[in-house]
Order: C-alpha cells, then sequence, then structure tokens
C-alpha cells in the first residue's frame, strides 16, 4: 500500500508509482530479512479476507467490523502521524490536507468498506482475485484520463486479468443459488479496486512531496475517523457490544493485516525496493487460496486455479518494465 514516485505512468512504464519505481532501484542480491518482511505482508493483506468472513460468522455487519478495525488501527497511525511530522522538513498545507482527506477517502476508507460489503456475497478467494487486478484499472485509467496509449502487451495483459476473473467467477457460479449475490459482491469488490486505483494515481501526485510515510499516515487517520463517524451515524452505541470473538478478530485485523504488513512493506522497499516487494504481493491470491480452502471450507477447483494463474499472469506481465 506503498508508493514511491511521483511520475505516473508511461508507455514504456504502464504501472503504478509504486511498481514503476521499485523495478530501476532494487538492490541486487538477496536480502532475507527484505525478502522475509514482504512475504508477511503479502500473507498479511491475504488474511484480511479471511478473518472478515471469519468474524461475519458471528452476526456483526460491515460498517461495525471496519470501525472496529479502524479503532484498533488508529493508534499506530496517529504514533506514524507524529514521528512523520516531527521529521519532516515542511509544514502541510491547506491543499495538502485537502489531498490527505482524498487519498483518505478513496485509498483506505471507501475501497476497505467496498470490500467488506462484498465479502458478505462472494468467496474470500475470488475477493482476492478480483482486488489484485487494481494495476489493470491504474492501466485504463490513464489511458482515459491521461492520454496514455495502451500498448499489445498491455492488452494482452488485461485479457489474462480479466479472462482469469471470469474463470473464477464461473468456478463460483457452479457451488451457488445466488447468482445476484455473487454478482453484487463481484461489483462491490471491483469497486473496491477501482476505489484504490484512484487512490493510487493521487498518491502519485504528492508522495514525492510530502513522504510515503507521511502520506500513509495521515491518510489513514482519515481513513480511522470516516469508518469510526459512519458507524456512529449509522448504528446506536449499543452494537460497540460484540461477542468476544469478533473483538479478537477485529483486532487481529488491524494487527496481522493493517499494521504489520504497512510496517513490512516499508522494511521490505527498504531493502529490497519496491519492484520486487510489488512482484512478492502476487503471492497473496494464493495464500488467500489455501487459507480459504483450509479455514473457510471454500471449495477449490481447478477454475478457481487456472483464474489464479491467469490474473497473476496477466498483473506479472502488466508490472515488467
Amino acid at each position: 500500500m506503498q508508493t514511491e514516485e511521483n511520475d505516473l505512468m508511461t508507455e514504456k512504464n504502464p504501472v503504478p508509482p509504486m511498481v514503476a519505481s521499485g523495478l530501476a532501484d532494487a538492490r541486487p542480491g538477496l536480502d532475507r530479512i527484505g525478502l522475509l518482511c514482504a512475504m508477511l505482508a503479502a500473507i498479511g493483506f491475504s488474511f484480511k479476507a479471511i478473518l472478515v468472513k471469519l468474524a461475519y460468522q458471528y452476526g456483526v455487519d460491515a460498517e461495525t467490523l471496519l470501525a472496529l478495525r479502524m479503532a484498533f488501527s488508529l493508534p499506530f497511525f496517529i504514533g506514524l502521524a507524529w514521528i512523520s511530522a516531527r521529521q519532516a522538513a515542511t509544514r502541510l498545507t491547506w491543499r495538502d490536507g485537502v489531498w490527505l482527506c482524498g487519498l483518505g477517502l478513496f485509498g483506505y476508507y471507501l475501497a476497505s468498506y467496498l470490500d467488506f460489503l462484498g465479502l458478505r456475497f462472494i468467496s474470500a478467494a475470488l475477493e482476492r482475485l478480483i482486488l489484485f487486478v487494481y494495476p489493470t484499472l491504474v492501466v485504463l485509467l490513464g489511458a482515459l484520463f491521461l492520454g496514455q496509449s495502451l500498448t499489445r502487451r498491455m492488452l494482452g495483459a488485461l485479457a489474462l486479468c480479466y479472462a482469469g476473473i471470469a474463470f473464477a467467477i464461473a468456478h463460483d457460479l457452479r457451488f451457488t443459488e445466488a447468482v445476484q449475490e455473487l454478482a453484487l459482491g463481484s461489483a462491490l469488490v471491483f469497486g473496491s479496486a477501482l476505489s484504490y486505483a484512484l487512490y493510487l494515481l493521487g498518491n502519485g501526485m504528492v508522495v514525492s512531496r510530502l513522504g510515503t510515510v507521511r502520506v500513509t499516515a495521515f491518510a489513514s487517520m482519515v481513513a480511522c475517523m470516516l469508518a469510526i463517524g459512519q458507524f456512529l451515524l449509522l448504528r446506536p452505541a449499543t452494537a460497540w457490544v460484540q461477542p468476544e470473538p469478533v473483538y479478537a478478530l477485529a483486532l487481529a485485523m488491524a494487527l496481522f493485516s493493517t499494521v504489520l504488513p504497512v510496517w513490512a512493506v516499508s522494511e521490505a522497499i527498504r531493502r529490497l525496493g519496491a519492484g520486487p516487494v510489488a512482484l512478492t504481493g502476487s503471492l497473496g491470491p494464493i495464500v488467500t487460496l489455501i487459507l480459504a480452502w483450509l479455514l473457510l471450507d471454500e471449495t477449490l477447483g481447478l477454475a478457481q486455479l487456472a483464474g489464479a494463474v491467469l490474473v497473476i499472469s496477466g498483473v506479472m506481465v502488466m508490472t515488467r518494465r
């Protein structure tokens, strides 16, 4: 969830800034600690959908669960914001504040909320595959609004990704009669991926001036306050009272699928460069497939595996220099 440069995509580098920058500055040699951090981040982010699905078994709704996750995460981001502010050479301007509020709205709050809503209706494995296509959305948005061209390689990568999604949806259709719910859940998670793609484009406009840690900390604080504020508006105070497993799962989500991965990504980028870290994220869909099969009793079929291979291949092709 980090970006490194303010240069947006070009024809030779048609990928999100976090991917494009790291391809150029990856360090030679193997840093085992950096590789371990990158793998921990990929696993942590992938575990989020599993934790959400487990929490839903206790009857909690998306708004309450998201608010709990953000409430547990907020102290960490406040501390991170305080540290980054003390180390910063310049103060934030009102324009910076507007940018950070927008990034928090699209990148962490809206993307997370749509994702939580979508997980009510679709499997964790399908959710992860749909989310993983966000680099393709960054490319398409760049072509639509920034006048960037689509090369043959990019079009081929897009075809691979969306063919993979089709395989995964076809797999889920075989095991459900709620076709409308499957379509709704898929649309909501796709909206989450689109929101995150918008965040990446906006992030590239300010991160080179404000710094990755500063942007992440303040945007995350905005998202936490939006999620908690939404809960206070939509739910009575008694909704804070949940079964103990819900608190435990929300805390695990905050620590192992939010705080730890954010730190691990930063450390991995410092040691390896952003490119290798982004490519390590390709483990995510496979990890989610296996965990969903083991912990949620979700079916694991050839069509789903083929879809995962196609999506990962498409993203890998798109993020190659």
